[in-house]
C-alpha cells in the first residue's frame, strides 16, 4: 500500500515533535513550510527547519504562506493531508484544499476553549487547572473545525508557561500518534465544536505583562507564571526602577485588607500584602541591570516596608 502524503507547515516544539511523529507513522513528507526565526525573541524551542533537514526534506520558509506559487507546489504534490503543527499564520480554504482527504491543526488548548493565539499562557493567566491539545480540521474561521482527538493535561499552581507548553507538547504527539492511522484509513471521528462568544483570544503583547497592585496575590501569581522567561516576563515600576518579576509564591497567611499593597520583610524574606489582604512571596527579580539580591531588599525593607 502507498504510503500516506502530507506536507507540513510548523515551527516550535509542537511542530519538531509532531513532524517526527508523522515521519516515525510512516507518512511521506516531501515538503515543510516554516517561518524564519524572529531575532527579537528567546529561542527556547526546537528548530523545525533543522529537523526537516535532519531527514533530508526540503523547508521553505515563504513570505506568504498563502502565495499562489506555494498553492501551484502543493497542488503538484497532491499531499492526502495538510497539517499545521503551530504555524503561525492562519492558511487560506484554496490552499487547504489541495490536500485530499483533509487539512488539520494541532491547537494547544482544549478546543472550543482558548480558540486563537497564545493559548498556554491565557489558560495560566486565568487561574485554569488544566489545558491540553486539540487535533482539529482546518476551516476558514480559526481554530473552528471539527475535533478528531484532545487530551488533557493538568496545570499545577507553581507551573509556569514554559512548563506547561512541554506537557502541551507531549499531549500534541500522543494524540497525532494515535490519530494517524483512523486519519489515513478515513475513519477518525469528527466532532462538531460549538462555538461561542468569549472563546477567542488575541496575540499578548510585552506590554501586556504590566503588573496591577490592586489585585489579589493568586491574580499577580497568576500572571507572572504566564508570561516568566523565557517570555518577556510580568513587571511593575517600584520607585526609580522597573522591577521584571519572573518568581513568586501565593503564600497561606492572609493580612489586613488595605487601599495600597505593601512590600515588606519577613524573616529575611520579601513579600507583597495585596489590597485584598493575601500575601504574595517574592522568589526572583531582575532589574535592568541584572538580578536584584532579595536577602539586600529584605533587610532595608525590613526597617522601611514601602507601598507598592
Amino acid at each position: 500500500m502507498t504510503a500516506a502524503r502530507a506536507v507540513v507547515f510548523g515551527y516550535h516544539d509542537v511542530g519538531v515533535r509532531c513532524l517526527q511523529t508523522l515521519l516515525s507513522g510512516g507518512v511521506e513528507v516531501p515538503l515543510v513550510v516554516t517561518v524564519r526565526d524572529d531575532p527579537t525573541e528567546t529561542q527556547w524551542f526546537g528548530s523545525v527547519a533543522a529537523t526537516a533537514a535532519e531527514f533530508g526534506i526540503e523547508a521553505v520558509m515563504p513570505p506568504d504562506a498563502n502565495s499562489p506559487q506555494l498553492q501551484q507546489r502543493l497542488a503538484e504534490l497532491q499531499p492526502d493531508f495538510i497539517f499545521s503543527f503551530y504555524y503561525r499564520s492562519m492558511l487560506s480554504t484554496s490552499l487547504l484544499s489541495t490536500a485530499r482527504y483533509g487539512a488539520l491543526n494541532m491547537h494547544g488548548s482544549l478546543l472550543p476553549r482558548y480558540r486563537g493565539r497564545a493559548p498556554v499562557n491565557w489558560a495560566i493567566l486565568h487561574g485554569e487547572r488544566e489545558t491540553g491539545a486539540t487535533l482539529h480540521y482546518m476551516v476558514e474561521r480559526a481554530d473552528a473545525g471539527d475535533i478528531v482527538d484532545q487530551l488533557a493535561v493538568p496545570i499545577l499552581q507553581n507551573d509556569d508557561a514554559r512548563c506547561v507548553f512541554a506537557k502541551v507538547t507531549v499531549a500534541a504527539e500522543t494524540i497525532l500518534a494515535r490519530s494517524l492511522p483512523g486519519l489515513i484509513a478515513g475513519s477518525a471521528p469528527r466532532h462538531p465544536q460549538i462555538i461561542e462568544p468569549g472563546q477567542y483570544f488575541g496575540r499578548r503583547r510585552p506590554e501586556d505583562g504590566r503588573i496591577d497592585w490592586t489585585w489579589s496575590a493568586e491574580q499577580i501569581h497568576n500572571l507572572v507564571r504566564a508570561v516568566a522567561p523565557p517570555f518577556p516576563s510580568a513587571y511593575a515600576d517600584v520607585g526609580d526602577q522597573r522591577w521584571f518579576i519572573h518568581k513568586t509564591r501565593v503564600v497561606p497567611a492572609t493580612a489586613e485588607p488595605r487601599a495600597q499593597a505593601q512590600l515588606l520583610s519577613v524573616d529575611g524574606q520579601c513579600y507583597v500584602e495585596c489590597c485584598d489582604g493575601s500575601v504574595l512571596h517574592l522568589l526572583q527579580v531582575a532589574s535592568r541591570d541584572g538580578p536584584l539580591i532579595l536577602r539586600g531588599l529584605a533587610a532595608a525593607l525590613a526597617k522601611h516596608p514601602r507601598m507598592l
